[in-house]
């Protein structure tokens, strides 16, 4: 199982590749096909987040429709809220995106959530990073966000968050912890004229108050995706925002601060908080891999301490 023998074989390929990360997250030829992978970046990752029922799979379902029209490949991350008594996905890609089968330029993979916190399933990552080296887009939609649903932010280049007019989502918004989270605001429902008008007025005012920690001027766009309307200019805002990351070497400089959590993440979900305390420093060097450096910690802390922690 090989970067380019994932590429050549298709979504077949990816699928089986996946289900190995999954069951032998610790092993050989998951590390070095994720070492390959995150060597070899070539899409730009989008998060879509908000409330459940603001209509992200609909905006979703709209955004793939544009990238295919010209001509882009995308692979999708469906992260669903799982089932009490399965632990599986509750919804699944196929009862909400639409895609061709046949189509080898879409690729569309639900998560569960389980009990892993920030919106997303313990698998994100890996699998990202995996399809950023295939696909020219990567597309997360997480399950919904709160106050401790950020973590979407780590995992993505650029976050579009979806507010819906008339339901509050503009108060829900303006809690600490969530007016930090967007690049790009996505008002959906927009052919609700004066309820889109006052909820993109509501987050304008929330934004204001919000600190921001770069110079990128955060847009607010109404959409109306199951009309198609504003969908062309929500494409052509994430394309401004990939464009000025890699400005000044933004892009590198984010990508390298999520690898350093996501090394920390994957040590403490594996080993807990006494195997992350001794694992030592985990900064990673200038373009060093997160998932080469968590082999070699995860063999000495399995090796000192027995396979069952």
């Amino acid at each position: 199982m090989t970067l380019d023998g994932v590429r050549a074989g298709g979504k077949g390929a990816l699928a089986r590749a996946l289900a190995h990360m999954e069951s032998n997250p610790d092993g050989a030829l998951t590390t070095d096909l994720l070492t390959a992978a995150w060597r070899a970046p070539r899409a730009h990752a989008i998060g879509i987040t908000g409330p459940p029922g603001v209509g992200k799979s609909t905006l979703v379902n709209a955004l793939i429709a544009t990238w295919r029209r010209e001509g882009r490949s995308v692979g999708i991350i469906a992260v669903d809220p799982s089932s009490r008594r399965s632990g599986g996905a509750l919804l699944g890609d196929r009862t909400r995106l639409k895609n061709d089968p046949e189509d080898q330029g879409v690729f569309v993979r639900s998560m569960a959530a389980r009990d892993h916190l920030g919106g997303l399933a313990g698998l994100t990552t890996a699998a990202m990073v995996l399809m950023r080296a295939i696909y020219d887009v990567v597309l997360i939609e997480s399950v919904g966000v709160g106050q401790s649903e950020t973590e979407i932010v780590t995992v993505t280049d650029t976050v579009v968050f979806c507010v819906q007019p008339g339901s509050g989502d503009s108060l829900q918004y303006m809690k600490a912890g969530i007016a930090e989270i967007p690049h790009i605001v996505a008002v959906t429902k927009a052919d609700m004229v004066e309820a889109a008008e006052r909820a993109r007025a509501d987050v304008a005012g929330a934004l204001g108050m919000a600190e921001h920690w770069d110079s990128w001027d955060v847009p607010i766009l109404k959409v109306a995706a199951g009309r198609d309307q504003g969908v062309d200019a929500l494409c052509a805002a994430i394309d401004r925002h990939a464009a000025w990351l890699d400005v000044g070497n933004r892009r590198a400089r984010t990508r390298h601060t999520q690898a350093e959590a996501w090394l920390a993440d994957f040590v403490r979900e594996r080993f807990g908080r006494d195997g992350l305390r001794r694992a030592g420093p985990l900064t990673l060097a200038r373009g060093e891999c997160p998932f080469a450096r968590h082999g070699t910690i995860a063999a000495r802390l399995t090796h000192a301490t027995g396979p069952a922690l």
